[in-house]
């Protein structure tokens, strides 16, 4: 079951930026513009991570965490603003805030932050297995019958995106904006060659070839 975040950013192109860098990593996305939309879902229990902008319409990210830490001190909460203040950073630290990212930020900064949030956070649950192969996130290592698998960071990738996106088909040119990236030049011939080295190393994989379109896990 993919880890659910909720973004609650009133700049609506940064919003989708965020969200789009999120879902790439294999996270549920829900985007909020307005501190009312958000405050709305503060007691969905599905919700993994806020990461909450601090100026939002008439009222403001400290006011948003303090109904989140109301009702629960267990879900992560970054904040992201603008504003980089000694004063901010301490008063989401005192209202009980994980992290704090100053904008502008780097997409990937922000996507490893956060990653490194939810595996200390959820780290029994980033252990998978797939076929009989374990798959330990925490460490980025796969494991069949207690023998350590080497994969190098590409196959690795690929292979967590068809984990987590199981059952459902991909075409190579989805898998290589997915996996290498959407700026990626790369050829498709790329995602075949990558594959095929994992299927060699992990046999019992079990990864279809849908003929004339791409590949699905199922």
């Amino acid at each position: 079951m993919k880890k659910v975040i909720a973004v609650v950013e009133d700049e609506k192109d940064l919003n989708e930026l965020v969200k789009r860098y999120l879902e790439k990593e294999g996270y549920e996305v829900r985007s909020y513009y307005t501190y009312d939309q958000a405050q709305a879902h503060v007691n969905d229990d599905d919700v993994h991570l806020w990461l909450l902008d601090i100026m939002l319409d008439d009222k403001s990210g400290f006011d948003l965490i303090e109904e989140i830490r109301n009702r629960t001190r267990d879900v992560p909460v970054v904040f992201m603003s603008a504003r980089d203040k000694e004063f901010d950073r301490i008063i989401g630290l005192e209202k009980g805030s994980d992290d704090y990212i100053t904008k502008p930020f780097s997409m990937k900064e922000m996507v490893l932050r956060v990653n490194n949030i939810m595996k200390r956070t959820y780290r029994s649950d980033m252990r998978t297995e797939v076929d009989g192969y374990e798959i330990d996130d925490t460490q980025r290592k796969v494991f069949f019958k207690g023998e350590l698998i080497d994969l190098t960071t590409l196959e690795y990738d690929l292979l967590l995106f068809f984990v987590k996106n199981k059952e459902k088909p991909f075409t190579r040119e989805q898998i290589l904006n997915h996996v290498w990236g959407y700026d990626s030049f790369g050829s498709n011939r790329v995602v075949d060659d990558t594959l095929r080295r994992l299927r060699k190393k992990m046999p019992d994989l079990n990864i279809h070839t849908i003929y004339g379109y791409g590949y699905r896990l199922d």
